[in-house]
């Protein structure tokens, strides 16, 4: 009887590479974590794997790998398998991913949202209560109050910037209902800053609350796209998961959609799983892509945060300018205390509130030339779009109002351009409302 061949991964789970003695920074390590050329016929950069399956070394190794992938045994697949559940390009991807939040693990999905969908399907039975900040971006929101209805899960939210008693009355209301339901609080969902107001959550106070009520099962998961990975580490505050939409700052380029999550493995697990069932994973060219974009994150973020500065400097002075939701001119003491603990920038996407209503902020959408008037955000180019209209349109008016989300509200993502230009782009078109 021969021993049970031992079946390595075919691309091993790297730890973090230090130089003597010294942690290297995650701008470093984006350049080739995860990638050995060797293995790819010394190609400096790796190959885009198109191909939907994978050749087992024995019979033996493809019953290890399923074992793992279908959870008959803990650590999911140990080598490549199928393209529903790993690929190379993917768990490079994913490696890089997980640096940035100091995370264990990090799952990659086509779309932002397929993230946060199948993050929530995965931790929510009937009969469970989500609690989320508030506002969310709107499809978020509308998943947990329309779609998870349907299948018996209830939720109850609190405003951005509540403080720790407030939550945990929340918290508190959510748990007897859940008790009622038979169910649990089966995630606090938060976003932060919030879509498109920019108001900040107080993380660390929500952890508080939630060990305070509940007990440490109910994970604490946030959406980090407007200041992440640059801006914002999360995990590092209390939260349990971290969400993006690599759509956005990390992808950049304004060429792709996917998104991703990341977390300690214990959270990364079952969502993989059914992941695994679901399909949602990014693509390999797509994987490809970003890892491109990761190369210049740091880079493009500090620019555009540089950018950002500078443009609402100039706006915060302009006759035509009601208000700025920039977290550089805070002037709320307690989000300025939540972004003082939280934050080491300011980020480059802030809500410009335009004197007048909605007309006047078309006008001046309508005038914009350099800007290009498009929903999303974090790419290389400046954006500008009006959420009551667009993004924001299916929630109701009164929510709406309620969150601050407002006709005279316009959503501004400042990108890499020459500032002076973006000025005189912003000021030739307040001209024209």
């Amino acid at each position: 009887m021969t021993d049970t061949p031992k079946i390595p991964r075919l691309k091993p789970k790297p730890a973090i590479a230090k130089l003597a003695g010294r942690k290297l920074k995650p701008a470093t390590l984006m350049m080739g974590h995860g990638y050995d050329p060797q293995l790819s016929e010394g190609a400096l950069k790796p190959p885009v794997f198109l191909t939907s399956t994978f050749a087992f070394e024995s019979a033996a190794a493809g019953k290890r790998h399923f074992e793992g992938i279908t959870g008959k045994r803990a650590g999911g697949a140990e080598g490549l398998v199928y393209g529903r559940f790993n690929g190379p390009n993917q768990e490079i991807l994913e490696d890089r991913l997980a640096i940035w939040d100091e995370a264990e693990d990090a799952l990659c999905f086509s779309s932002g949202m397929t993230a946060i969908c199948v993050l929530l399907l995965a931790n929510c039975s009937a009969g469970d209560v989500i609690v989320h900040s508030g506002p969310l971006y709107a499809a978020s929101e509308g998943f947990i109050a329309k779609t998870l209805s349907r299948f018996g899960v209830t939720y109850l939210d609190f405003a951005a910037g509540a403080e720790g008693g407030e939550i945990e009355a929340v918290l508190e209301q959510a748990q007897a209902m859940a008790k009622k339901q038979g169910g649990k609080v089966a995630m606090i969902y938060l976003e932060s800053p919030a879509n498109p107001t920019n108001a900040l959550v107080d993380v660390e106070a929500v952890r508080d609350a939630r060990n305070a009520v509940l007990d440490g099962n109910c994970p604490i998961a946030i959406d980090n796209t407007f200041l992440g990975p640059l801006w914002q580490q999360p995990l590092l505050h209390g939260a349990d998961i971290v969400v993006y939409s690599l759509t956005k700052y990390v992808g950049g380029h304004s060429d792709l959609v996917a998104g991703s999550i990341a977390g300690a493995e214990r959270w990364m697990t079952p969502v993989r799983m059914l992941r695994n069932t679901m399909g949602g994973i990014a693509d390999p060219n797509t994987a490809w892509m970003l890892l491109r974009s990761l190369e210049t994150v740091e880079l493009r973020m500090q620019r555009a945060g540089e950018n950002a500065a500078k443009v609402c400097e100039f706006l915060s002075a302009h006759p035509k300018v009601e208000g700025l939701g920039y977290l550089g001119m805070i002037a709320d003491a307690r989000q300025q205390d939540i972004y003082r603990r939280h934050c080491n920038g300011a980020g480059s996407t802030f809500s410009l509130f335009i004197k007048g209503g909605e007309a006047e902020s078309f006008a001046f959408l309508d005038s914009l030339r350099i800007a290009k008037l498009a929903v999303s955000l974090g790419g290389t180019e400046t954006l500008a779009s009006h959420p009551a209209a667009m993004t924001h349109l299916s929630v109701p008016d009164e929510r709406k109002a309620r969150l601050g989300i407002t006709d005279n509200l316009v959503r501004i993502s400042i990108g890499i351009e020459d500032p002076d230009d973006l000025i005189a782009d912003f000021d030739q078109a307040l001209a024209k409302v």
